[in-house]
């Protein structure tokens, strides 16, 4: 069961659980001999106060509303466990915010095995800030203090701490469930690769005890230029066309490309400062 589950809820005439009703993407899976199924859980939005169809995180704008998604997050525990009983799979892998899954798994006697799209140093770092609170004693949002017991010397400030740890009663009470299911867990899949973070791998491995596969970038399955292009993420606003069009006509090796993924909201200062970074660079940039 993965994070974008919900997402691929919508596409189906048929609301029901079951197999009849594959999103394009596992057609395609099916068409190359891969034994695939697929069980539909409806996503009771509505039911917390969202709109009708609110299934993907990247809808959300403010925190209330995230809030809301997360309580409905845990409104799919008790669907699911039925279709654990029902099916009794050999192994679970959810996705880190489905940290009731470990329980959910735990009473059927199946493994859960956590997936994380981020990386080992966040997930290092995350962890040396909550075990040790580093930052508890600094008197300003601007002193700097220095993240203790990970590989490298890495200094932060307050005001560069993670939501959870800033907002501890709401988004961290939530971070605190999902940190406790992982170290409960069976074991860790983890979008990343050894030879990018190899200090972090092994500290996560071996100073934190956690049992990990790196099975990442997971986006080098979609090597097809369509499903690069068309099935991944949402619609961009430029057409691709156009947009190799633009890069054929600059230099090799002169284009700055910045990514932040779907997920991220930004202020009106936080972009400002993006954008002075990126002309100051003297580059031409997508």
């Amino acid at each position: 069961m993965a994070s974008d589950l919900a997402e691929k809820t919508g596409q189906c005439e048929d609301p029901t659980v079951g197999n009849e009703c594959p999103t394009p993407i596992v057609e395609r899976d099916r068409n190359f001999g891969v034994e695939i199924g697929f069980q539909q859980i409806r996503f009771p939005s509505v039911e917390v106060g969202l709109p009708e169809n609110y299934e993907n995180a990247s809808s959300i704008s403010d925190l209330d509303m995230l809030l809301k998604f997360f309580k409905d997050i845990n409104m799919l525990q008790q669907p699911f466990e039925e279709i654990l009983q029902e099916q009794r799979p050999d192994c679970v892998v959810a996705d880190m915010f489905f940290p009731w899954a470990t329980d959910v798994a735990g009473k059927f006697g199946i493994p859960r095995i956590v997936f994380h799209g981020s990386s080992f140093f966040s997930l290092c770092v995350q962890d040396s800030l909550s075990r040790y609170k580093p930052h508890a004693n600094i008197a300003s949002d601007l002193e700097a203090f220095v993240v203790p017991c990970v590989p490298d010397q890495i200094e932060m400030t307050s005001s560069k701490l993670p939501d959870d740890l800033q907002d501890p009663k709401n988004i961290g009470e939530l971070h605190k469930s999902i940190w406790n299911s992982d170290e409960r867990c069976y074991g860790t899949l983890m979008n990343s690769f050894y030879e990018l973070e190899p200090a972090y791998a092994e500290h996560y491995r071996k100073a934190m005890g956690r049992k990990v596969w790196h099975i990442g970038p997971v986006s080098f399955s979609n090597m097809d230029f369509t499903e690069k292009a068309q099935k991944r993420g949402n619609r961009a606003a430029i057409d691709e066309h156009e947009c190799l069009r633009w890069l054929d006509s600059k230099e090799p090796n002169s284009v700055l490309f910045v990514c932040f993924g779907s997920m991220p909201r930004f202020n009106s200062t936080q972009l400002r400062e993006i954008a002075m970074g990126l002309e100051d660079s003297g580059h031409p940039f997508i």
